[in-house]
């Protein structure tokens, strides 16, 4: 019994151990992922003043933590009566109900939204086409390109349009699609329904944005002016604000006329509920949450009344569960992850000698690839951290499971099992039942041998309280 105890304990250590080394390798390399918000350097606070521009920077993929931003700023800046707001944006693309959540805004403001990629070498990349097109002024500056609109979800695929023609003779009547190209067309069409129905309320060009949906085009700033897909080219936001003086929009039903000469600028920044989540939301910090949240309450479970471990781990799931809510999870990716460290946790409790273990890891290991189920450009977990975690579970794996092999080869130090073998001592003569002294203790024996008082003895075997013994040597 002291045998397999002492063999949990340090199980228990090594897995301790292991666990906070893993924790320390995923932290490092979670710290050299790129901070997934980025917030621009403040301008030149101007004086007050009672007609005034809003600015707002839009960098890196559209998220959860965007579509907060942008619509948080279109309410201040109702509430400010801005004249106008600019969004200064260059982004790869983002997630689809985000950018709805954005366009929607910016369909309803009161306040006119003018969207301006800038500075040179930025881009309005998939999302954000779809935000410049919404946008009641759509502006770029030169070295900027627009486009590449079509649903992330079935590049790879054969989106409408390309589908391959049948072969000669063949009638394609009698090849239904598969369910993919029934997806892919119906994601297709509605992108297309819906950047053509923006297209047409600010009289832009449609069927270039429809081939951007479909086609994946992408185009130059001078080349958008060109065919109509945005209305001016601007160096900065001063020239911006001069071009689109005395120009007329349509803001909620209603026209109305630019009056931009000597607006201050006003820039707004993320406050700390957009800044948190678009920590939070991060699929690499959202991971990190999970796994800390899950260990911290399992450590808890170990230790009753540490309490520490419990209130972080809490903390940390709760956040995880908040962030992946907002995220396209893939569940069975999620279910994944949870069975493997369920059989991560069972090889350190019951050995298996890797079994368990092995399981845990590859399950782990797929489970972290899978989570997030979009391709869009800084929405997947980093591959480096899930790389890092696989490795430092496969060296805790085999750390704890040479523990419990030497554990398993050590000898028994007390219980019954450690009398068998042990060496004695007959106290009085007998034939076949006496006493023998064994561990400084007087047991009753039996020997199917006769012993003389002094002989030395060993055991043989224990029934009850009494000892099986026989002569030594023999």
């Amino acid at each position: 019994m002291v045998k397999l105890l002492h063999g949990s304990k340090l199980i228990r250590k090594a897995w301790i151990c292991f666990l906070t080394a893993t924790f320390v390798s995923a932290l490092t390399v979670a710290a050299e992922e790129p901070g997934s918000a980025q917030t621009p350097q403040p301008e030149p606070a101007a004086e007050a003043n009672d007609r005034q521009a809003v600015l707002l920077d839009v960098q890196g993929p559209i998220g959860p933590a965007t579509a907060e931003f942008v619509t948080g700023s279109l309410e201040k800046a109702a509430a400010l009566g801005a004249e106008l707001l600019i969004v200064r944006m260059d982004t790869p693309g983002g997630l689809d109900a985000s950018t709805r959540d954005i366009v929607k805004a910016i369909l309803n403001s009161p306040v006119p939204v003018a969207t301006f990629v800038n500075p040179g070498g930025a881009r309005a990349a998939s999302a954000g086409t779809y935000i410049l097109y919404a946008s009641h002024i759509a502006a770029m500056s030169p070295a900027t390109h627009v486009g590449a609109a079509t649903p992330v979800a079935i590049i790879g695929g054969k989106p409408s349009g390309e589908q391959g023609e049948p072969a000669e003779g063949e009638d394609d009547s009698a090849a239904p699609a598969s369910p993919a190209d029934t997806m892919s067309r119906k994601a297709v069409n509605d992108s297309v329904a819906y950047i053509r129905g923006l297209a047409d309320r600010y009289g832009r060009n449609a069927d270039w944005a429809e081939s951007a949906v479909r086609e994946a085009a992408s185009i130059t700033a001078e080349k958008a002016l060109e065919i109509g897909v945005i209305d001016l080219i601007a160096n900065d936001v001063g020239d911006l604000l001069k071009q689109v003086n005395g120009r007329t929009v349509r803001v909620k039903g209603r026209d109305l006329v630019l009056q931009t000469e000597s607006l201050l600028v006003e820039e707004l920044e993320p406050d700390w509920k957009s800044e948190l989540l678009a920590v939070i939301t991060s699929p690499t910090i959202a991971y990190l949450l999970l796994l800390i949240g899950i260990y911290g309450l399992i450590f808890e479970g170990y230790n009753p009344g540490a309490v520490l471990p419990g209130v972080i781990g809490a903390i940390c799931l709760l956040l995880a569960l908040y962030a992946f809510q907002m995220l396209p999870v893939n569940y069975a990716g999620f279910a994944l992850l949870i069975l493997g460290i369920i059989l991560m946790i069972g090889e350190a409790v019951a050995p298996s000698f890797g079994a368990l273990g092995i399981g845990g890891v590859i399950s782990v290991v797929i489970g972290s690839i899978i989570l997030i189920d979009t391709d869009v450009p800084g929405y997947v977990v980093s591959r480096p951290l899930i790389g890092a975690l696989a490795l430092v579970s496969s060296l805790g794996l085999m750390a704890i499971i040479g523990v419990a092999m030497k554990a398993r080869q050590r000898p028994m130090v007390a219980g019954r099992e450690e009398l068998i073998g042990a060496m004695g001592t007959a106290l009085t003569d007998f034939e076949r039942q006496g006493d023998v002294f064994v561990h400084s203790e007087r047991w009753n024996a039996v020997s199917t041998s006769p012993l003389q008082a002094g002989q030395e003895i060993v055991v043989t075997g224990i029934e009850g309280l009494t000892l099986q013994v026989r002569p030594a040597g023999r």
